[in-house]
């Protein structure tokens, strides 16, 4: 079937795989190997120097391994992928392939922890600078360019506080100056959102979260649109820095990615319900979720995603101790720093995955001491809300009962 006519559906489970190119096997072959062998020294040679296709190395490339890079290539709508060790791995690898000493990254107005402490790194030992600013109109991100500014970085929605960025005026801006743009593209997965049919220039995953679904594995996936520029990344900066992919885990990721689609709807599905849940609670001060009607960007939500997904962010009444409590008050839901996962999970950004961000930059991207994330998982949405309900309950009797 041609690529135009192959939903993501269909693609999720079929795309990159030709099961009589691997003995007729229906499920992708574990190429569970670190090298391979040569028929002759000639043949070794050619394969060296690019002048003939074929397995070399796993660091350079695996069969397995190159069924997701090619899968995910096409459901992103790129023309080349790489599979990375980690999210963090294809971040790092895309920032050392962008700039050189001194050069400038303009970001979204907040970004994961990590990433942040990645940007900090460069800026220390290489003179590489950031910002990170808002991202809502053309005129706030022509402003905040900078003659050193080679590329633009944004999460969308953005890590935790569920804040959108205006992709269409980013890559307006950025196409006006010649800067390429990045997307991280986690929270949405390519089921909900497609910035490189939009015009960005690459696209990121941290494929331990809703690509995978299972959390069993650690992965990173970047997708660029020019499939010759992705080849000669694949061949310097992941082969050169070596954050590649092992063929077990792409193995798991592609066994994953077959049921991103169902998967994703039960996430939205429960979603819906737990958002409509902490809507009458009292004790919730502010919910973040893009398709709430009452999100300050509901509009560009609607204009740019297919549907909310399945993470929601509220902030409680008191601080971080509240917020800790409640979480402490959770059974089923567990304790946890990841998303996308079977199990909902729960974690307190200010203390865990923001920790590095010193407290003004946290207070500046919007992340204060009571803010939660919650990632919906795939549980009878009646048995996420009844430990919701019981937390509540919970930490409600604790606070009466020290009032007297």
């Amino acid at each position: 079937m041609e690529k135009s006519k192959m939903s993501m559906e269909t693609a999720v489970i079929h795309r990159g795989y030709d099961s009589a190119k691997h003995h007729d096997s229906l499920a992708t072959p574990l190429y569970q190997t670190s090298t391979f062998s040569f028929a002759t020294a000639e043949e070794g040679e050619d394969r060296f120097a690019g002048n003939t296709e074929g397995n070399i190395y796993s660091r350079l490339g695996n069969p397995t391994v190159r069924v997701l890079e090619e899968r995910m290539a096409d459901i992103e709508y790129g023309e080349g992928a790489l599979a990375f060790g980690s999210g963090m791995a294809s971040v790092s690898a895309i920032l050392i392939y962008l700039t050189k000493a001194n050069d400038h990254v303009l970001c979204s107005r907040g970004i994961y922890g990590c990433t942040f402490g990645l940007l900090e790194i460069m800026e220390e030992k290489y003179g590489i600078t950031h910002d990170l600013v808002s991202m809502v109109t053309e005129e706030e991100i022509e402003a905040a360019i900078k003659p050193e500014t080679v590329c633009i970085y944004v999460e969308t929605p953005i890590n935790p506080t569920m804040e959108l960025v205006n992709l269409e005026a980013v890559i307006k801006v950025a196409n006006r100056h010649g800067i390429r743009v990045v997307v991280d593209n986690t929270f949405c997965s390519p089921y909900l959102q497609n910035p490189l049919k939009m015009g960005a220039d690459f696209v990121l995953h941290s494929a331990t979260k809703y690509l995978n679904g299972h959390g069993d594995v650690i992965g990173g996936i970047l997708v660029g649109k020019d499939g010759q520029e992705m080849q000669h990344l694949r061949m310097t900066v992941q082969k050169d820095v070596g954050g590649i992919m092992s063929p077990f885990d792409a193995w798991l990721l592609l066994r994953g990615l077959k049921t991103l689609h169902v998967r994703m709807d039960r996430h939205i599905a429960n979603a819906g319900k737990v958002l409509q849940f902490l809507q009458q609670q009292p004790e919730v001060k502010k919910i973040f979720y893009p398709m709430d009607a009452s999100h300050p960007q509901y509009d560009l939500a609607q204009k740019q995603m297919a549907k909310g997904g399945g993470l929601i962010s509220f902030e409680l009444e008191g601080g971080k101790q509240e917020a800790q409590k409640f979480m402490n008050a959770l059974s089923l839901i567990k304790i946890a720093v990841s998303l996308g996962d079977a199990e909902t999970l729960i974690q307190h950004p200010a203390s865990m995955t923001h920790a590095v961000v010193p407290e003004a930059s946290r207070n500046a991207m919007g992340i204060s001491d009571s803010l939660l994330r919650l990632s919906i998982g795939l549980e009878a949405s009646d048995d996420i809300i009844a430990d919701l309900t019981a937390a509540f309950e919970k930490t409600a009797t604790k606070a009466k009962l020290q009032e007297i």
